[in-house]
């Protein structure tokens, strides 16, 4: 069993409390980010469901997919119109050029091979279409796991108790350069890079979001 898999009743009821974490407070400026709705959207790593359901609520067609079984199925009870599938994120089940925007919120730190997953996101992407990744960024990572080495990836693990509700996290910190290597090696240019603050302390920075585009 997978991490996520084990961990989905502690997940769906964390992500779903209204307010509880840092997606309620930021994801409206996330979604500004985003391109408006073309003819395709897929949501890569889309877990319980959350961000498919706001994408579908600003008007986007979404093809979803997540490795965990039960994550899918409480996506799937929540939105039973979507369209979701169990798929690796490295080997994902599309042709190529088959979307016009592709979503990770969240997600490539959990994989072991993020450059990977980028490659995966480009090969389906369509020429001129855009990959828009949100990721906790380097450096509020490089406090939970600090061992002196911001360049090199570490494995973490992390146990969090917040307002009665546990969860664990587990994945890779890497430095910012291992994204945006991982971008040019797909052919996937940076248009837009925002870095928004942490709300509990504003003089550092909590997620990393990017906006790419497919050459």
């Amino acid at each position: 069993m997978n991490h996520w898999d084990e961990q989905a009743a502690n997940w769906i009821a964390w992500a779903r409390e209204p307010g509880h974490d840092a997606y309620w407070h930021y994801r409206d400026a996330f979604f500004e980010l985003v391109p408006a709705p073309g003819e395709s959207t897929l949501d890569m790593g889309c877990g319980e469901g959350r961000v498919v359901r706001d994408l579908a609520a600003r008007g986007h067609r979404v093809t979803a997919v997540d490795a965990s079984a039960d994550l899918l199925a409480a996506a799937r009870e929540a939105d039973p119109d979507g369209d979701y599938r169990r798929a690796d994120a490295a080997d994902l089940p599309f042709a190529d050029d088959e979307f016009d925007l592709v979503v990770s919120y969240n997600m490539l730190m959990d994989v072991p091979d993020a450059a990977a997953v980028v490659r995966e996101a480009a090969r389906v992407l369509r020429p001129g279409g855009r990959l828009c990744l949100s990721l906790v960024h380097p450096i509020a990572d490089a406090e939970r796991c600090m061992d002196g080495d911001y360049l090199r990836t570490v494995r973490f693990h992390t146990e969090v108790e917040q307002g009665g509700l546990r969860m664990v996290f587990d994945g890779w910190r890497r430095p910012l350069s291992a994204y945006t290597r991982a971008l040019e090696d797909a052919g996937l240019v940076i248009e837009a890079l925002r870095e928004p603050s942490d709300i509990e302390t504003p003089e550092f920075p909590l997620f990393l979001w990017m906006r790419a585009r497919h050459a």
